[in-house]
């Protein structure tokens, strides 16, 4: 028999090693080239239409990179073009959306607590915002108001901190943030692919047919490419952070997301001001431990949001095939006596605030929720518990196994 949650678990684990793969491409030619921009030196002594030069060392090698404003000369044939690490990181990032969130939003994207919604609706919306949020941040850059750097980022703050409050009011509070990450993400990379790349295009397409090319072009590419460099940093934050309930699973998980665009800002100010030679801004590092503190102290306000403990789950759900095993009662006997004391409301183990990832499993309709996690993790393999400190037997894990796998098959699953 294939067992098919093993062979997902595969394809989710392959798409985001995909997805980290680009990202890191993305991520670190878009730092390099915005310190190399930022750093390069005014001289006399440089050729007709360079405006900079900076002379770097790496690998044992000594590189000269010289930048011209508009063109050289004569422009070379071979230009390399520094955009599919962009698309590939969007895509690849879709493509993990879809298979761990898309396949799998009666687990990971629905809190009926939250929103009662079907899985297509909420599919819906997740696909809906972020055709709509590109749209919408466009509009606003090509708006009167896109005139003004200041004004336009000010308003599209605003635009964000809505949106973290609207995906928090439809999805569970990891569905929320991972969201917010790929509304930006989308955005950042519509950037590249929409006006960026184009108007590049546009430009050296005008210089080969000894054109001027039009100065708009670059003033739109570049308005983009700073709001890309301000919003790198919290997209990385939001991607990551499933790994910290304290900042999605609380009941002010909206406000802390929006405050963990205003430390992208603070942080990357500081390295543009130290890659332009402007001095070091200790301000930045400041504002950013105060945000931070601001951050854990707003989490602490409250009790984590989303408790499923309570949720009512309709005749027929994602969980009522894995109640309904004769074997359920045993299942949640050893799930409570060995897991619970860490995934809880109020986590037992010393040192543990929370529980980890927010997943609580003190409840048989929280049990079955994560059912899905269960087996691979204490089941299928000896991941948890870490260093099997609660001593779950073999045998539990076989008992796990066996649930999981005739649940799935008593619904049609193999």
């Amino acid at each position: 028999m294939i067992d098919t949650a093993i062979y997902w678990e595969w394809l989710t684990f392959a798409v985001r090693w995909a997805h980290v793969v680009a990202a890191i491409g993305w991520i670190g030619s878009s730092f390099y080239f915005i310190a190399l921009d930022l750093g390069l030196r005014k001289q006399e002594s440089l050729a007709e239409g360079v405006t900079g030069d900076e002379w770097q060392v790496h690998g044992g090698g000594f590189y000269h990179v010289q930048k011209y404003m508009v063109a050289p000369a004569a422009m070379p044939e071979h230009l390399i073009w520094f955009k599919w690490e962009s698309y590939a990181t969007w895509l690849t990032g879709f493509a993990m959306l879809a298979v761990l969130y898309y396949a799998g939003a009666d687990i990971y994207m629905i809190d009926r607590n939250v929103l009662d919604i079907s899985a297509s609706a909420a599919i819906a919306i997740s696909i809906g915002s972020l055709i709509g949020g590109w749209l919408i941040y466009d509009l606003l850059c090509k708006s009167p108001i896109g005139k003004n750097d200041l004004a336009l980022m000010l308003v599209l703050y605003a635009v964000l901190i809505a949106v973290a409050w609207g995906y928090t009011q439809v999805f569970t509070g990891r569905a929320a943030f991972l969201h917010l990450g790929a509304f930006t993400a989308t955005i950042m990379s519509a950037n590249v692919f929409m006006i960026i790349i184009p108007n590049q295009k546009k430009v050296v397409a005008a210089l080969r047919a000894s054109q001027d090319p039009d100065p708009k072009l670059g003033i739109e590419a570049k308005q983009r490419s700073l709001h890309n460099n301000y919003l790198t940093l919290p997209v990385i934050f939001l991607m990551l952070v499933n790994h910290h309930p304290l900042a999605f699973a609380t009941e002010y998980n909206w406000i802390i997301a929006s405050l963990v665009f205003l430390t992208g800002v603070t942080i990357r100010h500081y390295f543009n001001t130290y890659y332009a030679h402007k001095g070091v801004l200790i301000w930045t590092w400041v504002a950013t431990f105060i945000l931070v503190g601001l951050m854990a102290w707003l989490s602490s306000l409250s009790a984590p949001a989303g408790d499923t403990a309570e949720q009512t789950m309709a005749p027929g759900s994602y969980q009522q095939r894995f109640i309904r095993h004769a074997k359920f009662d045993d299942i949640v006997e050893v799930v409570v006596s060995r897991c619970s004391m860490c995934h809880a409301s109020e986590p037992l183990w010393e040192g543990m605030a929370t529980a980890p990832k927010g997943m609580k499993l003190e409840t048989p309709e929280q049990i079955a929720t994560n059912a899905h996690e269960i087996y691979l993790q204490a089941g299928r393999s000896r991941a948890m518990p870490p260093g099997n400190v609660t001593e779950l037997e073999d045998s539990d894990r076989a008992l796990i196994t066996k649930w999981y796998q005739e649940s799935m098959r008593n619904q049609g699953h193999s």
